[in-house]
């Protein structure tokens, strides 16, 4: 005979197909609903991931990989890069020197963060290899007295070519002195992300100490560019262990607001999508139960027999966790195909309802891509599958204290 005992039995529960439909499109349901809450969490993370891994990209185009601050960067800062750029996994390293200033241009008068690059160095810290932008550099470079705006801020300020533009640093202008305001050619203007588009503007680094000379931003700071962004802190410590008196801060560090809210909002989401998974597992409590209460006579013949309330708790947790294992495996499969095709199938759905209602005009965020990360499935699945087994505890108690006397008395 097939052992052990209660994994035969429950399987053969979970087959069968008498009399009773009922309970076959309960169960049904209950499979469906935990495959609809799976499919729904993978496709769900895998989107939010998307979207993070973009936000960090685009981050990263304003933000340095990893900043170096503190007295020896100011004072020889020359040196730190030669000890840097040894490192495998330093790819570039360049000082820089950023504050707050106040631009204006025929009237207008907006606040930006105003940066000093060095445009020979600033290359190797890209991360854009867009061969343009070191074009804009190079341009940069070549001026006297240039300076590359964001593409936003020029679009605000209505600037498409060259035009001259006022700069006064906001210390000069909280002590309500205009001596260190200069005057600046736009010679272009670059894309630096999300973030930085619409209140970043670049100059070279010689006139941004000039300017800040006497202000309380005149701090030199080094930006480095690592291989690894996860791993941007160590590996600065590492390629400048020795020194001392060194504030290191990585991206992730100095975004820290923005990136928590990310984990916090896709945390929350999950809990959230998680209560689909829960309602399949009520109905899988319910099918359970109405089998219990379809199978008294059976129950009571295997105690009979000689079967413990074990053996009864078994079967029972079997065909419960059957039904929860198809749901999850069919879910998991279903939200990796679709997470994998979202965006080609956002684009066909696109196509549809465009094609098919005259005079529509619907754009979905087909530049939105899924990023499917296995880890995220894995811990959807396992959450699922600890779902459906507390789920079979309690129908599988009330089959275990069945009492056969009181069954078989009236059969």
């Amino acid at each position: 005979m097939f052992k052990p005992v209660s994994l035969f039995v429950g399987l053969r529960y979970t087959r069968t197909r008498r009399h009773n439909y009922f309970i076959s499109f309960v169960s049904i349901i209950s499979m469906l609903g935990i495959s609809l809450g799976v499919i729904a969490l993978v496709v769900v993370l895998s989107v939010i991931n998307g979207s993070t891994s973009t936000m960090r990209l685009e981050t990263l185009k304003s933000i340095p990989h990893v900043t170096v601050s503190g007295p020896g960067v100011s004072a020889d800062w020359q040196r730190l890069v030669e000890k840097a750029r040894p490192s495998v996994n330093v790819l570039g390293a360049a000082p820089y020197m950023e504050a707050e200033a106040m631009l204006r241009n025929q009237g207008q008068i907006l606040f930006i963060r105003l940066r000093g690059v060095d445009p020979e160095l600033e290359p190797t810290v890209l991360d854009n290899d867009s061969s343009t932008y070191r074009e804009l550099l190079q341009a940069l470079d070549s001026s006297e007295n240039g300076i590359v705006l964001g593409t936003q801020l020029a679009g605000r300020l209505g600037i498409f070519g060259s035009d001259d533009v006022s700069i006064t640093p906001l210390g000069s202008l909280l002590a309500r002195s205009l001596d260190d305001s200069r005057g600046f050619q736009v010679v272009a203007t670059a894309d630096f992300g999300f973030y930085g588009n619409d209140n970043i503007a670049l100059i070279k680094l010689d006139q941004a100490r000039e300017i800040f000379s006497r202000s309380a931003d005149n701090n030199l700071r080094l930006r480095l560019r690592v291989s690894d962004v996860f791993e941007a802190e160590n590996i600065a410590s590492e390629a400048l262990s020795g020194e001392s008196g060194l504030l290191i801060q990585p991206w992730n560090e100095v975004q820290a607001n923005l990136f928590n809210a990310l984990r916090m909002e896709k945390i929350m989401t999950g809990f959230m999508l998680l209560m689909i998974v829960l309602i399949g597992a009520v109905n899988i409590i319910s099918t359970l139960v109405m089998v219990v209460a379809d199978k008294g006579a059976d129950i009571a013949i295997l105690r009979t027999m000689g079967a413990s309330r074990k053996t009864i708790m078994s079967v029972f947790m079997v065909q419960g966790v059957v039904a929860g294992v198809i749901g999850t495996l069919l879910g998991m499969l279903l939200g990796v195909l679709l997470a994998l095709n979202i965006t080609e199938l956002s684009l066909l759905f696109e196509r549809f309802v465009n094609n098919t209602f005259s005079g529509s005009n619907i754009y979905l965020i087909s530049h939105l891509e899924a990023e499917l990360v296995w880890g995220d499935v894995a811990l959807v699945g396992i959450a699922a599958l600890i779902i459906s087994f507390l789920a079979t505890l309690y129908p599988a108690y009330r089959a275990a204290n069945v009492h056969p006397a009181e069954v078989l008395r009236y059969e």
